[in-house]
């Protein structure tokens, strides 16, 4: 496993939530829910994000009810939110419909 990078400031989330206003905080975490087309699209946007995770060796807390795919991002071996979290998340609106 790769080193993890330091915890960020609660100054910083809240800067990076700012730009990002669809995730929102919930304690150690940043989350979004998204709705997609259908079922099919669902599961291609977390098949893409999936590839993406193995490769930074960092994974969503995620579920998906049909076309709702609910994630949630953190840092879990540093206790809290790291600049992995805030990429993924970042990725992940890349990818999001709308």
């Amino acid at each position: 496993m790769m080193a993890r990078p330091p915890l960020l400031t609660d100054d910083e989330i809240e800067k990076w939530l700012a730009a990002h206003q669809l995730w929102q905080r919930d304690g150690l975490m940043l989350k979004r829910s998204l709705e997609f087309g259908d079922f099919n699209e669902a599961f291609g946007f977390m098949t893409r994000v999936a590839i993406a995770c193995e490769k930074a060796d960092h994974h969503p807390e995620w579920s998906n009810v049909y076309n709702q795919v609910d994630i949630a991002v953190t840092t879990h071996d540093v206790g809290g939110l790291t600049s992995l979290d805030t990429d993924l998340a970042a990725f992940v609106d890349t990818l999001a419909p709308g």
